[in-house]
């Protein structure tokens, strides 16, 4: 069993937060690629346990202005095709929906989702898992359409989809479980422009939600992890062999 995971972000201070820090208490290593400082994204991921695309400031749709995010959408058919484990988080999220023919648009009324907010679990999602917090923290001003052959596990009022799983072990998920304290500080003073667009939460009720409801999301994404690293087909076509 591989003992790496790639993590992919898109700012070069940026970290793998609370998802690193799980992944890490499981024994992991993580190999951190920038692909916007240039670094190269690896020929093959067989010997990854897992890969993370993480999220930033972009959009899935600057391929043309930011050639970084065009080699990264393009390369994802490696991951995909060698069925390693993927998880996509917002921007990864809903690049992998363009990769597998979504598309990704603003809301209609240029409102974002900026803040905690409830979600909606699909009867996938349930078959899934069986408990999923009621509210989670979104940071994100575009939403992606249901790519093929793919099934939607949450949802919210303002953009529809959340969350979807395609195959057996790629998933992406539009809100940040992943999210520190530390990081919620931080997002919210650099990014604060971005809390006077239509339908954010303002910068108080991000903190208020954090204590109602991170406990649970935290608790969420513990179980996820667990979940999702033991969606990998490769060691049980190995252990057939």
């Amino acid at each position: 069993m591989p003992e790496k995971i790639l993590i992919v972000v898109h700012q070069p201070t940026s970290t793998p937060g609370r998802v690193g820090m799980a992944l890490e208490a499981r024994g992991f290593e993580l190999d951190i690629r920038r692909p916007c400082m240039d670094h190269p994204l690896p020929e093959t991921t067989q010997d990854y346990a897992g890969v993370v695309v993480f999220g930033g400031p972009m959009s899935a749709n600057d391929d043309v202005e930011l050639p970084f995010i065009r080699r990264e959408l393009d390369w994802f058919d490696v991951p995909l095709g060698e069925e390693t484990p993927f998880l996509g988080i917002c921007l990864g999220c809903q690049m992998l929906a363009r990769a597998l023919g979504g598309t990704v648009t603003p809301h209609e009324d240029g409102w974002a989702e900026i803040g905690y907010y409830p979600i909606e679990v699909t009867q996938a999602g349930k078959q899934l898992m069986t408990e999923w917090p009621d509210h989670v923290y979104q940071w994100h001003k575009e939403g992606f359409s249901t790519p093929k052959d793919s099934e939607i596990l949450v949802t919210t009022d303002m953009f529809g989809n959340q969350a979807f799983r395609s195959g057996q072990s790629a998933f992406g998920v539009q809100f940040h479980a992943e999210l520190t304290l530390a990081m919620m500080h931080r997002w919210t003073t650099k990014g604060r422009e971005r809390l006077k667009m239509p339908g954010t939460r303002p910068r108080e009720a991000h903190f208020e939600g954090r204590q109602v409801h991170d406990p649970a999301v935290k608790d969420w994404l513990e179980r996820f992890l667990d979940l999702w690293l033991a969606t990998d087909v490769r060691s049980t076509a190995l252990a057939a062999e």
